[in-house]
């Protein structure tokens, strides 16, 4: 025989003990009834740390971050050894053309050093280093040095050819965003394949007859 939710054994024992066992019941039905709302015997877990350090959970796994990154750093390589190559251009071009290929290279490589930026920090944000000296941006770069001062219209073929590659190397990237739903990095693929197709474009438009 049970009397509502307590047993009729229970009204035998001593007070002290009848008492607590009813205390214990009470906050034992209360949980069952509400058990998706009853937190009190819950402990909240403190967010995980590496070294002290927040890790980054910002939806993309580990290994995709890392890999993206990796192909950023090429891409980033390609844009700086681009960038010196471009400033070369514009303080040394001569000949007939100097005017209009001074202020097109310059207006070219400031454009790249922002770009350097941009790429340099999407790597970050991606919670890896950014390569920063030139012997890494050597290793890493699908361009070639400029050691000679060539003429102008080399100069036009040069760029034209290495804005095509980093257009191609930009492309290599996407395969590897789209499998990390890395939508940021897709954005900044798209517009800086844009600007260097656009760039070869009018470039090549020069050497034109």
């Amino acid at each position: 025989m049970e009397t509502g939710i307590i047993p009729y054994w229970v009204y035998f024992l001593p007070l002290p003990l009848i008492s607590y066992c009813r205390f214990r019941l009470f906050l034992l039905f209360l949980y069952i009834k509400h058990k998706k709302e009853f937190t009190i015997f819950k402990r909240k877990t403190p967010p995980p740390k590496t070294n002290g350090v927040l890790e980054i959970n910002i939806g993309i796994p580990e290994y995709n971050r890392l890999r993206i990154a990796e192909k950023l750093s090429n891409l980033l390589a390609d844009t700086y050894l681009l960038y010196i190559k471009t400033h070369n251009y514009h303080w040394n071009v001569t000949g007939p053309l100097f005017q209009t290929l001074h202020l097109m290279f310059e207006t070219q490589y400031k454009e790249l050093a922002t770009a350097i930026d941009v790429i340099a920090e999407r790597i970050r944000a991606l919670g890896v280093p950014a390569p920063g000296s030139y012997a890494q941006f050597i290793e890493l770069s699908s361009l070639t040095e400029e050691a000679a001062i060539p003429k102008a219209t080399n100069m036009i073929k040069n760029l034209t050819l290495d804005h095509e590659r980093i257009t191609q190397t930009a492309r290599s990237v996407f395969p590897v965003a789209e499998k990390g739903d890395d939508e940021a990095t897709l954005d900044l693929l798209t517009q800086r394949i844009q600007i260097h197709e656009k760039t070869a474009w009018m470039l090549r438009s020069l050497l034109e007859e």
